[in-house]
């Protein structure tokens, strides 16, 4: 069955990084357009980056551009966003996700608090 198991969550401050990754199996990984989303609380999961089967193309939100970058390992069957310059409004649950045949899977999420 189809599993994304995300890591790399933690608490940083301001201005700080950090680096999610998110590890797939269940599905041919290298055929799928990866993306991470995340979610902060009392809002709607929104897309952070999306990067593209053989990582030629990458997108990001307005708000992350310049700061995330989305990456992937099709040998190793992973995704990763490397976070720069976090802010408060980054704090969120971040979710791996891919879409197969219409239909929306999602990892358990991975908990990033910017604070100082």
């Amino acid at each position: 069955q189809v599993q994304l198991v995300e890591s790399g969550g933690g608490l940083v401050q301001p201005g700080g990084s950090l680096r999610l990754s998110c590890v797939a199996s269940g599905f041919t990984f290298s055929w799928k357009t990866m993306n991470w989303y995340r979610q902060a609380p009392g809002k709607e999961r929104e897309l952070v980056a999306a990067i593209t089967s053989g990582g030629g193309t990458t997108n990001y939100a307005d708000s992350v551009k310049g700061r995330f970058t989305i990456s992937r390992d099709n040998a190793k069957n992973t995704v990763y966003l490397q976070m720069n310059s976090l802010k408060p409004d980054d704090t969120a649950v971040y979710y791996c996700h891919v879409s197969l045949l219409a239909r929306n899977y999602w990892g358990q999420g991975t908990q990033v608090t910017v604070s100082s």
